[in-house]
């Protein structure tokens, strides 16, 4: 599985019914479980972003439909980074020696 990090912003729409927010974390998370993927945790967050993300998926496909998916609900935009662990990390910058 692939490692996401979905930085969030909510719309408008998302301020004005933000009384539904859980409601709709609860419909994301079970979507991308849907979609094989799992949420690894959720953050609420003050400065750029209101939401943080950091979410499983099998490859970026379903990621980018998963994104498609938040966004197409109109209540946040989502902002989508591919994440590398440390041993990944290790391991890329070895093979440019």
């Amino acid at each position: 599985m692939t490692t996401f990090i979905a930085l969030g912003n909510w719309t408008e729409q998302g301020a004005r019914t933000i009384g539904e927010s859980p409601r709709r974390l609860d419909a994301a998370k079970k979507q991308l479980e849907d979609m094989g993927g799992r949420f690894v945790s959720f953050w609420m967050t003050m400065g750029g972003h209101d939401l943080v993300l950091i979410y499983e998926a099998p490859d970026a496909a379903v990621a980018a439909r998963f994104s498609l998916i938040l966004g197409r609900l109109g209540a946040v935009r989502i902002a989508t980074l591919t994440a590398f662990s440390e041993p990944s990390y290790r391991q890329i910058v070895a093979s440019l020696e």
